[in-house]
């Protein structure tokens, strides 16, 4: 395959990538300290409730909902001091928070439900979902980093969620986003792919890791596959990224031409690393294989990076 091709808007493989459809205007640079509190005391405002990596949706006739009122929001013992803005839909302000009250003890009509089968099973629509990861990523955050760095004294929420403020050093802290390289190896009909011991049975995926301190995200690509099964990568093609909030992280979706063959895994991270023909892929995705491989879920980036190689040929 040439790797120089370019990803067109509207190609197939690389449309609903989960998370990516976010439509809120964050309105960063324009935030008061009181923005969240000010946001808060408008009528129209809508709140997500996250804990634990769990989202409460309200069951109703026309489907699940994800969105509450402040006053709806109060029952389910919503930490409103704690709430970060993430910014203005067309209709209203809209925030996230964390609650209290157990996931087990909510109402029979409210159900918690975890962030990756909301997308595995696509419960939300992709603004909703878009919406879901920013206010995971950004409570997580703020959950994470309520000391400072470098005094080690407790931290300050500003600007509606998108600045700590170490009142005793006077150092801002600001969000953090981790960048993922995540790829695709390919080399003539063939892409190379791995199976991690956490994986569902039979899944086979690309491969992927942290982008280190210094590094490109070609660089990145080029250690990481060779790290993880011993090939070599030259020319590496960006083609898509995907916001993963778990808890905050940016997966950076990669086509990287193997100029080597001989597989040599990393035991300590896959059980098994190896190459796959195009029409094995196709039979994969179209959940058809002899053996019933597969690859990752509708939503998954990787499952798109696989999906747009295998159809582009």
């Amino acid at each position: 395959m040439d790797t120089s091709v370019k990803p067109r808007a509207g190609d197939s493989a690389l449309d609903a990538i989960a998370f990516t459809g976010n439509i809120i205007d964050p309105q960063s640079e324009n935030r008061a300290d009181d923005a969240a509190a000010n946001a808060l005391g408008e009528p129209e405002a809508r709140l997500m409730l996250i804990r634990e990596g769990r989202l409460c949706l309200k069951v109703q006739e026309k489907g699940l909902h994800a969105y509450f009122t402040a006053e709806d929001a109060a029952p389910l013992r919503a930490r409103l001091a704690d709430a970060v803005l993430l910014g203005r839909a067309p209709e209203s302000p809209v925030l996230a928070a964390p609650f209290d009250l157990d996931p087990e003890a909510l109402p029979a009509d409210i159900k918690a439900i975890d962030l990756r089968s909301i997308y595995v099973q696509g419960l939300l629509d992709p603004a909703t979902l878009g919406a879901l990861a920013q206010g995971a990523a950004l409570l997580a955050w703020n959950a994470n980093h309520r000391f400072c760095g470098k005094c080690g004294r407790e931290t300050e929420m500003r600007a509606g969620g998108y600045r700590r403020h170490c009142t005793d050093c006077e150092r801002d802290h600001f969000p953090r986003t981790d960048p993922v390289a995540i790829m695709l190896a390919v080399r003539g009909d063939k892409c190379l792919l791995g199976r991690s011991p956490h994986f569902t049975p039979g899944m086979y995926s690309c491969l992927a890791g942290f982008i280190e301190p210094g590094e490109t995200i070609e660089q990145a690509v080029r250690r990481e596959t060779f790290e993880e099964s011993g090939v070599r990568v030259g020319k590496v093609t960006y083609l898509a990224s995907q916001p993963w909030p778990f808890p905050y992280s940016l997966m950076i979706g990669c086509i990287g031409a193997a100029e080597t063959e001989t597989v040599d895994p990393d035991t300590a991270e896959l059980e098994d690393c190896r190459w796959f023909s195009r029409e094995e892929v196709l039979a994969m995705l179209a959940g058809a294989h002899s053996d019933r491989l597969g690859v990752p879920p509708r939503g998954a980036i990787a499952r798109h990076i696989i999906a747009f190689w295998a159809e582009a040929g």
